[in-house]
């Protein structure tokens, strides 16, 4: 039997794990986003083309160690999905040659599209407070979790199922 301290610290545990993911959930409901962006190789992404499937949109850049730390996890998570019902969209946010950017990726072993996202550009995800941040996008296009730090493909797999459940 748990005594009631350790079932606080537990509970406090698992409160500031839920927080860590989901804050900075911003988003309505009900309204749809979208957005169209290169990728490394010149070729055109909207958001929209990816409708059916949840979209990890991860915002990162090459400079930041945060970012390349889990760079792995992503590749895992989008490898065990792409053909499912999730991929991972990387927007290298920062500004960098291309040839060098391309180098990165290839060597990193990099499996999902990255796609070039300006610094100060506008984008339907407000404000980035710092790298990397990753915003989870539903099936029907729409933001929920805005997430500023890193993720793993646990994090990710267990908001998705969350947000599954909560449907239900």
């Amino acid at each position: 039997m748990l005594s009631q301290q350790s079932v606080l610290k537990h509970i406090a545990i698992l409160a500031c794990i839920a927080l860590l993911f989901i804050s900075g959930k911003t988003f309505s409901k009900d309204t749809a986003i979208d957005f169209k962006l290169s990728d490394i190789n010149g070729k055109q992404h909207k958001l929209s083309d990816y409708r059916g499937k949840w979209v990890v949109v991860n915002f990162w850049a090459t400079w930041c160690p945060p970012c390349l730390d889990e760079i792995p996890e992503l590749i895992e998570f989008h490898q065990e999905n792409k053909d499912k019902d999730a991929v991972v969209l990387g927007l290298n946010h920062e500004q960098v040659d291309l040839d060098y950017l391309k180098e990165f990726v290839e060597q990193s072993f990099i499996n999902y599209p990255v796609l070039l996202s300006v610094p100060g550009k506008k984008l339907p995800f407000g404000t980035l407070r710092g790298l990397p941040t990753t915003v989870l996008v539903s099936p029907e296009g729409i933001a929920v979790v805005k997430r500023t730090g890193t993720v793993t493909k646990q994090d990710i797999e267990y908001t998705i199922k969350e947000f599954k459940e909560e449907r239900k």
